[in-house]
């Protein structure tokens, strides 16, 4: 399942059926012997119930996901209630009924036990005992009536091959089983879709090309447990054009059907598509933030979100929640049991973290777990942390591992005495240092002191003679205020074959918002020598940057 998560979710199953296999490669196409009295030896009887407008107002045709979602879709629990069997148990035909264990109809029947035991195969079914043409049938308390009636010839062993359901009809040792005619009770709204999947059964086809007929044919074939069609269903809706309101609908078939396991490929691709689609949630926040719970999810999920930093991606979780769950209990459930493992707490400053403590929106037991988690992370060795995420990283728990923000992380180690000082740590990989040839820049996440938010920028530029390429690095103080600040800084760098830090640049520069310092040939290089395979300024593909920060208040 693992390595199904990290690929195409629907690939291998699609190759399977594109060279007409249905789940097994010893599936054939017995198409022909559909409703072929010459190849069957049983009768389906199809009861087709419809049910009055006054009982049942939403009996609009859909034609689109909304409509199916609104009018088709069915709970978990409501699934099995909707089968009706008739085994042909004695010579009056009667319908199984559980709501009614002690009945006497039966009486002639030479089997009470068969009976008992034809009611719990059928698990849950629908009341019912009168003959359809009874005056006083009790579908007219339920508000049904059968419309029409359809039969069919079917094969018992093709049907049991693809259906449990079935199998166990057929094969259950009863005498009953042996009988040639099943009746099968459905509402009119099922009626395309159990034909559809009678046939696929046979030929491992489906007429139907539309969302909202396959995911009837879904339904269908999760009702009467055929996986292979369920697949297969999931294979061409993962074909046709997905929208934000599909994926959502995806997201929540697992819940909606009994064999989940059928429709998770589907399920993946669906939140692989709403990762993409939001990945700047920045661009899409009136979308995002009208998102339901399992959409956040999936977005909160991707290590390729693209955000400034982990302190946004806890600013935007708190600020949908507020927005969805505003009763302070249920808002404190939804972020401690089902949102905060997609937090990564880990990345997330000493300064935020210490809003986390104080934040009303979560109880204070998670919110001190949590914090204590990403702390002891953060004072973590390199190697452990590394080791951490690696392990995570092949599982659904992410928390460890980085994601692809806009503003790297720095770890920053803070003195108040004798003067205010700041010690900043940055990890460059070596291919984002390729990739900013020939004008690009990455900026650090703004670390703070003095009261003052700093961060640290990394450029490929040209040198100061404009003569060739190299790497650059700079200070900048954000814009806040007019406070100046005089600077004493010192950028360094971890060189081989010592591995230990080197100061390259010193200065001092007196600063106010806005204004950024640095040198523009930091290693004094050429880009290509500073980016080559042998560089000493890469460890472990790393580039080890450092930034020695003093600052003294101006009169």
């Amino acid at each position: 399942m693992k390595d199904q998560l990290n690929s195409d979710p629907t690939t291998d199953m699609g190759s399977r059926f594109r060279h007409g296999a249905s789940g097994s490669g010893s599936d054939g196409d017995f198409g022909f012997a559909f409703n072929d009295s010459n190849f069957s030896d049983r009768l389906l009887r199809i009861e087709i119930m419809g049910v009055p407008s006054e009982c049942h107002p939403d009996g609009e045709d859909c034609t689109g996901i909304s409509d199916w979602d609104h009018h088709r879709k069915r709970r978990r629990e409501d699934i099995k209630k909707e089968i009706v069997l008739d085994l042909s148990l004695c010579p009056e035909e009667q319908i199984l009924n559980d709501s009614q264990p002690d009945m006497d109809d039966g009486a002639g029947c030479e089997n009470q036990d068969a009976e008992a035991e034809a009611v719990a195969m059928a698990e849950e079914i629908h009341s019912g005992d009168e003959d359809e043409n009874s005056n006083e049938s009790s579908w007219s308390m339920d508000c049904s009536t059968v419309l029409r009636v359809k039969t069919l010839h079917i094969s018992s062993p093709i049907l049991a091959a693809k259906s449990p359901f079935f199998y166990k009809l057929f094969s259950n040792g009863m005498r009953e089983s042996e009988q040639r005619h099943v009746t099968l009770r459905i509402n009119a709204s099922e009626e395309d879709a159990l034909l559809e999947l009678l046939n696929f059964m046979y030929s491992n086809t489906l007429s139907v090309t539309t969302a909202p007929a396959l995911l009837d044919v879904l339904m269908a074939a999760d009702k009467f447990e055929v996986a292979s069609c369920m697949r297969y269903c999931s294979w061409l809706l993962h074909n046709l054009p997905m929208t934000p309101e599909s994926a959502l609908l995806y997201l929540d078939l697992p819940s909606s059907v009994l064999m989940g396991e059928a429709v998770q490929p589907l399920t993946d691709a669906a939140k692989q598509y709403l990762a993409a689609r939001y990945k700047d949630v920045t661009k899409f926040q009136e979308e995002v933030m009208a998102l339901p719970l399992a959409g956040i999810q999936a977005i909160l999920a991707s290590d390729d979100l693209q955000i400034a930093s982990e302190d946004a991606v806890y600013d935007f979780v708190l600020k949908w929640a507020r927005a969805q769950y505003p009763k302070l209990e249920d808002r404190r459930e939804v972020l401690g049991s089902h949102l905060a493992q997609y937090i990564r707490f880990p990345y997330m400053t000493c300064r935020k973290l210490k809003k986390v403590l104080t934040c009303n929106d979560f109880d204070q037991d998670v919110a001190s777990k949590l914090v204590l988690e990403a702390l002891f992370y953060k004072a973590d060795a390199p190697y452990r942390q590394r080791s951490l995420a690696a392990e995570e990283s092949a599982t659904s728990n992410r928390r460890f591992v980085e994601r692809a923000y806009k503003y790297r992380p720095v770890k920053v180690v803070e003195f108040e005495l004798p003067r205010q000082q700041c010690v900043v740590y940055l990890d460059l990989k070596r291919e984002e240092c390729v990739n900013l040839f020939p004008s690009g820049r990455v900026y650090s996440q703004a670390f703070h002191l003095g009261g003052q938010g700093f961060f640290l920028s990394a450029h490929c530029n040209m040198d100061q003679q404009s003569s060739f390429h190299c790497l650059g690095l700079f200070l900048g103080m954000q814009e806040k205020g007019s406070t100046s600040f005089t600077v004493d800084y010192e950028f360094a760098a971890r060189l081989k074959p010592t591995e230990e830090f080197v100061c390259k640049y010193k200065g001092n520069y007196t600063f106010t918002g806005g204004k950024a310092v640095g040198y523009r040939n930091l290693f004094a290089v050429p880009w290509t020598s500073f980016v080559a395979e042998d560089s000493i300024y890469f460890i472990n593909g790393t580039l080890h940057l450092r930034a020695e920060l003093t600052i003294r208040l101006c009169s």
